[in-house]
């Protein structure tokens, strides 16, 4: 098994049941998520890409792969007046990882969680393992619950 991240170790310690999948990394890829979801052979729709964004404060949004947060929508759903994404330098001070390896899981600091809500429609998702080229596999009703999420429309 792959070495312990504070995300897994964070999985662990709420006794979370979970799946590692690992991956070549690809620091040239356009698109993190989508290239994760084709090196695992995962539907891009069940692989949820972790984005830092501000709306009012800092957030964590987990969105499909192959869908684009509509900063309006999260916005609403924060009860902002507005949204923007962080860049990777904040996001990566902010969370204690390297970009590619965002995981919503063992992060600095806690904030709140948003999950589009078409995620929840698989017995299983995916989500960053806590490093580039980790990907950890768990239940949508756990990720929601262990992060306390707010569930919305955001894509």
């Amino acid at each position: 098994m792959a070495k312990s991240t504070p995300a897994t170790l964070a999985l662990e310690k709420a006794g979370i049941a979970f799946t590692l999948h690992e991956y070549e990394y690809d620091p040239n890829a356009e698109r993190i998520g989508m290239q994760a979801a084709e090196a695992l052979g995962i539907e891009p729709a069940r692989l949820l890409k972790t984005l830092m964004a501000r709306a009012g404060d800092v957030v964590c949004v987990l969105a499909p792969s192959d869908r684009e947060v509509n900063l309006k929508k999260l916005a609403h759903a924060a009860g902002a007046k507005s949204a923007a994404m962080l860049g990777a330098e904040e996001a990566e001070r902010l969370t204690g990882y390297h970009v590619g390896g965002i995981s919503p899981f063992g992060q600095k600091k806690r904030v709140r969680v948003f999950i589009e809500q078409s995620a929840l429609a698989f017995p299983r998702i995916v989500v960053n393992g806590g490093r580039r080229g980790l990907q950890a596999e768990l239940a949508p009703a756990d990720l929601a619950r262990l992060l306390d999420a707010t569930v919305a429309e955001i894509c």
